[in-house]
């Protein structure tokens, strides 16, 4: 572990721009967290503007990394260096995947190549795609220097009868319709058994385990088996539950989730988790169509610690780039009411979220309440709300960390405080509803079923909301 940073500023380097990968000069990566504890403040943050004198709270994906960095890098260190298999390790290694395709769902996303490379390499056999893939997955393969695996067409065309493995499904609905059913030798699933699961006139192999991502079932057995995969597979696996679990804050993420992403960020050398999972998401972003109003709120979000005379709290910011932000507007109904029930599970006491469009360089603030009205006035006097308040034109500004949190910085160290108090929130936190993914959805998306926010918010109810822990 690294030794404890001085106090906030004390004879520091200055910030550089973040990068994910093993070129910031550290010895240890510490299971993802060596950017967190490079810049670690007094206050257990994360110093985020020298310049300013700002830190942030640590992302939870930071903690999750940093609480595991041990075992990881304990885990890690007991593979072998290279990409083999201990001959003295006598565990079951399925023949029946061997030479195998292994192909994922249609309306592909990362798990299902991400999983297939990494069950690819690990059973050696090959990848192939099930339908073309999105701008996350593309990030990830760049970003990995890994190949576009071929599509299951173009494989079948060469071998009309080669033994395929589905992975990240085994629903006949969500299979490529090139895939004869009686080539299936098994399956590698994270999901529920619904009515439409494949049936075999023959026993196939099945691994389907509750967990948040397939491809953490992949780098599993890695481990089990005493083998190393690759730096690039790791990097896609790591990718890739990354995104399933919505960085590992998703309903779905257990705690082999957790310990996984940390054994492959030692593996694949990553120093800094929150700009990996951050470029990710933003290259997610770009595709609006396969994130819930739940994702775009907690897909890039951090959180700031205020305490002064007149306000003691925590302020959480959102970003979502994207080129089209009027899509991402048009969404109001869906993106206050959980903007509003994500600050109330978090404890935060105000949030925000901007939506940033890359390609004019505007950026418009979401509001979902009275306090975060009376803060974006007072950050940006110069900005109008809209007729209803619940947006707010930025104009230019379109950077959390030069535009927007220096603003809010400042108003609250110039005596901002929350507007009076109403009491306790007649909404607790039973009320919010809960999370799940609909299996029938072929994005996946995580959705909030059985809130009663929401309904109401839009209705001029945001007043009766917004409460002191609120």
């Amino acid at each position: 572990m690294s030794p404890p940073m001085s106090p906030a500023g004390a004879g520091r380097p200055p910030l550089s721009p973040g990068k994910s990968r093993a070129n910031l000069g550290h010895d240890d990566h510490h299971g993802g967290g060596a950017e967190a504890l490079r810049l670690a403040a007094s206050d257990g943050g994360k110093r985020y503007d020298d310049e300013h004198g700002i830190t942030r709270k640590r992302t939870d994906i930071e903690k999750v990394v940093l609480e595991r960095e041990a075992a990881a890098h304990e885990i890690a260190e007991a593979l072998p260096k290279e990409a083999a298999v201990v001959p003295k390790v006598e565990l079951f290694m399925p023949e029946a995947l061997r030479d195998s395709i292994f192909v994922g769902h249609l309306v592909t996303d990362l798990d299902s190549v991400g999983g297939a490379i990494g069950a690819a390499s690990l059973y050696d056999g090959k990848a192939a795609l099930a339908s073309k893939v999105n701008s996350e997955t593309e990030f990830a393969l760049k970003e990995w220097g890994v190949e576009m695996p071929p599509t299951i067409e173009e494989v079948l065309k060469e071998t009309p009868d080669a033994k395929i493995c589905l992975v990240d499904h085994q629903q006949t609905s969500q299979m490529n319709p090139a895939i004869n059913p009686d080539n299936v030798v098994g399956v590698i699933d994270h999901h529920a058994l619904q009515s439409k699961t494949i049936v075999t006139d023959r026993p196939i192999y099945i691994d389907i385990r509750p967990w948040g991502s397939m491809s953490t079932i992949i780098a599993h057995t890695f481990l089990t088996h005493q083998r190393r995969p690759p730096t690039g597979v790791a990097g896609m696996l790591l990718c890739a539950i990354l995104s399933d679990t919505l960085n590992l804050q998703g309903p779905t993420t257990t705690e082999w989730d957790r310990l996984l992403v940390a054994v492959l960020s030692e593996i694949a050398e990553v120093d800094d988790i929150q700009f990996l999972a951050t470029q990710q998401f933003k290259a997610k972003s770009r595709e609006l169509a396969g994130l819930s109003a739940h994702g775009l709120v907690n897909g890039d979000q951090k959180a700031f610690s205020f305490k002064t005379e007149s306000f003691e709290g925590e302020v959480g910011f959102a970003v979502v780039e994207t080129t089209d932000d009027a899509v991402i507007i048009d969404r109001l109904s869906e993106l206050l009411p959980e903007i509003v029930a994500c600050k109330k599970e978090k404890g935060l006491s105000a949030l925000f979220l901007a939506v940033v469009n890359i390609v004019s360089l505007t950026g418009t603030l979401l509001l979902c309440g009275p306090t975060e009205q009376s803060l974006a006035k007072a950050a940006f006097p110069d900005c109008e709300l809209t007729s209803e308040g619940s947006t707010m034109d930025l104009g230019k500004r379109v950077s959390r960390k030069k535009d927007y949190i220096p603003a809010i910085t400042q108003a609250i160290k110039a005596g901002w405080s929350k507007p009076i108090e109403r009491g306790q929130s007649t909404v607790d936190i039973a009320s919010l509803g809960h999370l799940e993914v609909d299996p029938l959805d072929p994005y996946q998306r995580v959705v909030r079923r059985g809130s009663v926010l929401t309904q109401s918010i839009l209705k001029n109810a945001i007043p009766e909301l917004d409460a002191p822990n609120f």
